[in-house]
């Protein structure tokens, strides 16, 4: 089983800049999905970011042009780079990953993300 670990969230005013990391406890450069979603209070949890295994990338329409999402394969790493963010960010980040088509999603315990603005 793998183990998805983040860090990086924190209390930001608008327009700043944070960056989670989500290390996995094993290699997951060939996983079927990798990504970030988030959750903010009486929300449903929506996918922020993923990234696959040609490091073809896909973004929500919100996060477009301001986050960027990356992988260091050699780290068991996944990177998001949040860029003028806006209080609207303001959520539990959490890392998500499935192995393989059809297998369980693994999620990671979550990061807060506090944007003041």
């Amino acid at each position: 089983q793998v183990q998805l670990v983040e860090s990086g969230g924190g209390l930001v005013q608008a327009g700043g800049s944070l960056r989670l990391s989500c290390v996995a406890s094993r290699r997951i450069f060939n996983a079927y999905a990798i990504g970030w979603y988030r959750q903010a209070p009486g929300k449903q949890r929506e996918l922020v970011a993923s990234i696959n295994s040609g490091g073809g990338t896909n973004y929500a329409d919100s996060v477009k042009g301001r986050f960027t999402i990356s992988r260091d394969n050699a780290k068991n790493t996944v990177n998001l780079q949040m860029n003028s963010l806006k209080s609207e960010d303001t959520a539990a980040y959490y890392c998500h990953t499935v192995l393989f088509q059809g297998w369980p999603d693994i999620w990671g315990q979550g990061t807060q993300v506090t944007v003041s603005s």
